[in-house]
């Protein structure tokens, strides 16, 4: 196979339309490369997909893919989760259950003022309302898993089940449905054939990270990441307005989705400037937003104001004092506290400062960026607090402009994967309060480039590979401490084995007919940090560390990925420039010509 990915012995008419407003003849000049066709599998999950190749219909695999990584989802909940028996505060799966217990028993106004040294709520609103209707549905099965105060720590095998079900449910109503129309429209316009967009619907599902932090150190990602898809979907089907609703309710869930904000911005403006002025349509996405946002809060709204008429503080703890909320100390100065929307207010100003942990400091645990890394040579944390957030704003800022000017200025709708995936690698690298987890984010549009042209084939699949696997990689010191280190080896190998990559197959980086140039570079690029995933296992496993560098391997784990997700970063901002055409085609082809010298 020549760097290209499968397709069926005929492939299904091309899409007439290939883009914002690129047309077939597009694809006939070259801009878009259709994939040719192949005789024989290049790697595992191809050959198990390969009877289906004559499929003319997604719906006769569909049902297959999606019964197999349900199983696979449910295989791996059969494992612990965060704090499972590790007192005192447990860990994320009470987090999430404590939340369902305040949202079902206490007043919408003390949600997110209860108790906050025990997992206070510190989410959006979407979450405590999700929250809310999984805690009734559990309620109604067994009061007692949701009991206030009793019900801490709970570790019933029974509500184990329920919880892990209510992670399966939600993520197959909103992430798998908004995946699987994602991968259909945009395979479409990248003119790819309905069963190659198959094995890279599959690759994505089964995207190791993901099912590793959601169904086993559990949690609910894919709500969010879910909403994200839906509305990169509406994107593709110049469904603009319903774009603006899926990202709102993808912010109203967590606040992590900001990390997308800038290309859906950057997109949606562009739209309405490009190639023309179109000034009802900026006005209908300004409008829908603002409406999206008003719907959010209305629930959490009209409780505050409910509980205020019924006479029930938000604060029952503080007996009467009510002294000024963190994020404005002056804000009694403006509002009188007597009038009857102060409450309204206070809980608004409340949620954001729960939201925000600004006063956490730059970083609490070790992750895999730009500032733990830095912190290994400068600590960091004996600057002042406001020095490190306008140091963490700018280098943000200088990381996510670049992608985000070209889809202002290039609204391209296969270009949307790459964008996205270019300004999350920038939150991540430099942005304020990073979690292991929040690779995810980075990792999900970035998969997605395996649903586009030549997305399957040598390049983008060892690219796409890499960075997932040195993703899960950086987060097997957050499982390994809560007894997860089996189905992270299962998962990531397995992934691995199923795409042909490292440390199972070489099949990705060298295969005949591609350029010798292009498969070293990637090899000498990627080898290194292979070969050190490798060697940090076997020494973690067989090695203590010094008892004066305790850290010595999580710091060492934290380096390394760093500097391999800042090369991920690179890579996906100059495959944006270059698939933009943002530079002039000379400029590409004098490149071109120097390499063949």
């Amino acid at each position: 196979m020549a760097g290209s990915s499968p397709s069926p012995h005929k492939p299904r008419r091309k899409a007439k339309r290939a883009g914002n407003g690129t047309e077939l003849s597009q694809i006939l000049e070259g801009s878009i490369s259709p994939e040719p066709q192949v005789r024989s599998p290049s790697f595992p999950l191809a050959a198990f997909l390969w009877p289906a190749r004559g499929s003319v219909s997604q719906w006769e695999i569909l049902p297959l893919i999606l019964m197999a990584v349900g199983l696979f989802r449910w295989a791996a909940g059969l494992w612990g989760y965060s704090g499972f028996q590790k007192p005192p505060m447990f860990g994320d799966y009470e987090a999430q259950r404590h939340w369902m217990e305040i949202t079902t028993n206490l007043p919408v106004s003390q949600w997110y003022f209860h108790d906050l040294e025990w997992w206070g709520l510190d989410y959006p609103p979407l979450t405590a309302y999700h929250s809310w209707l999984c805690g009734k549905i559990g309620s109604l099965i067994d009061p007692a898993w949701f009991a206030l105060s009793t019900s801490r720590g709970l570790h019933d095998p029974t509500l184990k089940i329920f919880m892990r079900g209510t992670v399966v449910v939600s993520e197959y109503l909103i992430y798998i449905p908004a995946a699987v129309v994602f991968v259909r429209r945009f395979s479409r316009l990248a003119g790819v054939s309905s069963w190659t967009a198959s094995v890279a619907l599959v690759a994505i599902l089964m995207q190791p990270a993901t099912i590793l932090i959601d169904h086993v150190h559990f949690q609910y990602n894919t709500v969010m990441l879910g909403f994200v898809l839906a509305t990169m979907s509406s994107m593709l089907a110049g469904r603009y307005m319903w774009s603006a609703v899926y990202f709102v309710a993808a912010l109203g869930f967590k606040q992590m989705a900001l990390y997308y904000a800038f290309p859906v911005f950057a997109y949606l403006l562009g739209s309405c400037l490009v190639p023309r002025i179109n000034f009802p349509r900026l006005f209908g996405i300004s409008l829908v937003t603002a409406v999206s946002f008003a719907i959010l809060i209305t629930p959490l709204v009209l409780g505050t104001l409910s509980d205020v008429k019924r006479g029930i503080d938000p604060r029952p703890d503080l007996k009467g004092s009510r002294p000024p909320l963190p994020l404005f100390q002056g804000l009694a100065d403006y509002i009188a506290t007597d009038t009857f929307y102060y409450p309204v207010v206070e809980q608004l100003v409340q949620m954001i400062h729960r939201v925000f942990p600004f006063a956490r400091g730059l970083f609490e645990d070790k992750v895999a960026n730009f500032w733990c890394a830095l912190n290994v040579v400068f600590k960091l944390k004996q600057y002042p607090s406001e020095l490190l957030q306008r140091g963490a704003l700018l280098a943000t800022l200088a990381t996510i402009i670049p992608p985000n000017l070209i889809l202002l200025f290039r609204p391209r709708k296969l270009l949307l994967p790459l964008a996205f995936a270019t300004t999350a690698w920038g939150f991540f690298l430099f942005s304020y309060q990073v979690h292991e987890k929040s690779v995810l984010l980075p990792l999900m549009p970035m998969t997605l480039l395996l649903a586009g042209s030549k997305g399957l084939g040598k390049e983008t699949r060892a690219w796409v590979g890499f960075a997932n696997i040195l993703g899960c990689w950086t987060m097997f010191p957050l499982l390994q401490r809560v007894d997860l280190r089996v189905p992270y080896v299962v998962l990531t190998l397995l992934w691995a084995y199923l795409l042909g990559l490292p440390p199972t197959s070489l099949s990705a980086y060298f295969q005949e007919g591609s350029s010798l140039w292009s498969q070293w570079t990637t090899v000498l690029i990627h080898g290194p940090f292979y070969l050190a995933m490798a060697l940090w296992h076997v020494l973690e496993l067989f090695l203590r560390p010094p008892p004066d560098k305790p850290d010595l391997w999580v710091v060492a784990n934290v380096g390394i990925g760093a500097v391999g997700f800042a090369i991920c970063y690179l890579w996906c901002l100059g495959r944006l420039v270059v698939e933009s055409e943002i530079l002039p085609r000379s400029w590409f082809a004098k490149k071109g010509k120097a390499k063949k010298q």
